[in-house]
C-alpha cells in the first residue's frame, strides 16, 4: 500500500474516523446529501417489464436487471434520477452500487437507502461507504440481533459526521480508486477462474478414476446405466443395499440445541465433501443424545450423507472418534467390510455425473429429499474392494495435492481483497494522500 500522506492533519472529533487532512471539512452528512423515499406499490407497475434493483441482484451482479412487474409482489422505491443505494439490511454485506432510471420504469428494494448527492461526488460517496470504518460504524448501530436479519435504521445511513475533502479532491480520490480497484478486480478475476479451472480438473479425476479405474487398458464393456457408458469389464452394477450393513436416518424430531452441551449436534450445514464441518456447531444433552442414538449410532468410517435440502447428495466419511446426534436431513452409510470401501463410495456419490443422475429422484415440494428407500435403490459401480481401496488413494492422494493449490489461491484472494478494503478506507479517511497519482 501506498504510504505518503497529507503534509498536516487535524482532530475530528469523531472517535471512528480519527484524525484527517486539515483542510478536509468535518460536516454532518445531512447537509452534503438528501435521502428521499418514493414508494410504489405493486399494482402501479404489475403489467409492464421494470428495471428492478434488488439486495440479491445487487448482491450477485452489482445492479439492477429487468423483471416482470407482475412478479414482484411487494411495495418498490422508484429512481427518477442518479443515486447510491445503500443496503440497511445487514450492513457488514455493504449491498451498495450507483443506481440510474432506465428506459424502463426504475425501482429498488425498499431495504435500501437512496441518497443523492447534492454538494458531493456519487462516486466518492459509494467508496466511503463500502469503506470498512464506516462499515464497522453502521454495524455497531443495527436495531436487531438475529443472524440474517441486522438492520440499521435508515437515519444511521444518511445521517453521520465525517471530514469531506473538497469536491475535485472527491472526484481525484474516486478517480485513484477506480483505477486500482479495477486492476485489483481483474487480478481476481483470474485467480477465480484458475479456481474454477482446479475444480474441474477435480471433478474430472474423480469422475475417471470412479468410473473407468486406474488402468487404462483394461477392456470395457457397456454398463447398461444410463449416465455412465462404459466401464472395465471386470466390474459389476450393484445396488447399494446389498453392499450396506446399516443405511439410517437421524432423528425425525428436532431436541433443543445451544451452543454448549455434551454431544455434538450434527444436520446438513455441517456435511462438507471434505469432511465434518464444526465451525458452526451445537450440542444437545446426554438425555436427548442418548435416544438419538439408539436409532441412528453413527460410528467412525461410516458415510454421512445429506438427504434433505438444497445440498442433497453431498457425502463425507466420519473421521470423529467421539459419538454424536444426528438430525433426520443426514443420512449413515455403514458398509460391509468385505463389499464396499468407505472412502470410494464416498467418491462415488459425490461424483458429478452420478449425482446429477440421481437428484432426479429427490421427493417433495417445497423442501426436496431423498427417501431412505430411495437411496437404498442407489445402483453403485463395485470394483472389487482392493481395487476400490487403490482408487480411494489414488483421488486422496491427487485431491490433495488440487485442494492445497486451490487453497494457496484462495488465500491470495483473500488478500488481495483484504488489500482494497485497506487500501479504500486509507483513501476515503485521508491516510493515504493520492492527488498526485492520478
Amino acid at each position: 500500500m501506498m504510504t505518503k500522506a497529507y503534509p498536516k492533519y487535524k482532530p475530528t472529533g469523531v472517535e471512528w474516523l480519527g484524525d484527517v487532512p486539515e483542510h478536509w471539512e468535518v460536516k454532518r452528512s445531512d447537509g452534503i446529501l438528501i435521502s428521499e423515499r418514493n414508494q410504489m406499490i405493486p399494482d402501479s407497475f404489475r403489467n409492464e417489464d421494470v428495471f428492478h434493483y434488488s439486495i440479491p441482484a445487487v448482491q450477485e451482479y452489482g445492479t439492477g436487471i429487468i423483471e416482470e412487474g407482475e412478479s414482484i409482489a411487494s411495495a418498490k422505491q422508484l429512481i427518477t434520477e442518479m443515486c447510491l443505494l445503500v443496503s440497511k439490511l445487514n450492513p457488514r454485506k455493504a449491498t451498495i452500487c450507483i443506481a440510474e432510471p432506465k428506459a424502463l420504469k426504475t425501482l429498488c428494494s425498499t431495504e435500501f437507502v437512496v441518497l443523492k448527492a447534492r454538494k458531493c461526488d456519487l462516486s466518492y460517496l459509494s467508496y466511503f461507504v463500502q469503506s470498512e470504518l464506516f462499515r464497522q460504524e453502521l454495524d455497531s448501530k443495527v436495531q436487531s440481533v438475529t443472524r440474517s436479519h441486522q438492520r440499521a435504521s435508515p437515519e444511521e445511513v444518511y445521517k453521520f459526521w465525517t471530514a469531506w475533502p473538497p469536491f475535485s479532491e472527491q472526484e481525484t480520490i474516486a478517480d485513484f480508486l477506480d483505477h486500482e480497484t479495477e486492476s485489483i478486480d481483474a487480478l481476481i478475476d483470474k485467480k477465480k477462474n484458475l479456481l474454477s479451472l482446479l475444480a474441474e480438473q477435480r471433478t474430472a479425476l474423480i469422475s475417471r478414476a470412479v468410473t473407468k479405474g486406474l488402468n487404462p487398458s483394461v477392456n470395457m464393456k457397456p454398463s447398461g446405466v444410463e449416465w455412465l457408458g462404459d466401464l472395465p469389464e471386470h466390474w459389476e452394477i450393484k445396488k447399494i443395499l446389498f453392499l450396506l450393513h446399516r443405511l439410517q436416518d437421524g432423528t425425525h424430531f428436532s431436541p433443543e440445541s445451544d451452543f454448549s452441551g455434551e454431544y455434538l449436534y450434527i444436520t446438513a450445514k455441517n456435511i462438507k465433501e471434505n469432511g465434518i464441518d464444526l465451525s458452526d456447531i451445537t450440542f444437545v444433552t446426554r438425555e436427548a443424545h442418548d435416544e438419538i442414538y439408539k436409532r441412528c449410532p453413527v460410528k467412525k468410517g461410516d458415510v454421512l450423507y445429506i438427504k434433505d435440502g438444497a445440498t442433497a447428495g453431498i457425502a463425507t466419511v466420519n473421521n470423529l472418534e467421539k459419538e454424536f446426534s444426528m438430525l433426520s436431513s443426514v443420512a449413515m452409510l455403514r458398509p460391509r467390510p468385505l463389499a464396499l470401501d468407505s472412502k470410494f463410495l464416498t467418491y462415488h456419490l459425490n461424483n458429478q455425473a452420478f449425482k446429477k443422475f440421481v437428484l432426479n429422484s429427490l421427493v417433495g415440494g417445497a423442501m426436496t429429499r431423498f427417501t431412505i428407500e430411495i437411496i437404498s435403490k442407489f445402483r453403485l459401480i463395485t470394483p472389487p474392494l482392493p481395487e476400490q481401496q487403490a482408487i480411494a488413494a489414488y483421488l486422496d492422494r491427487e485431491t490433495a495435492k488440487i485442494d492445497t493449490l486451490s487453497a494457496k489461491v484462495q488465500t491470495a484472494i483473500e488478500r488481495l481483497r483484504e488489500y482494497r478494503t485497506a487500501l479504500i478506507s486509507a483513501a476515503v479517511t485521508g491516510k493515504i494522500d493520492v492527488r498526485e497519482e492520478v
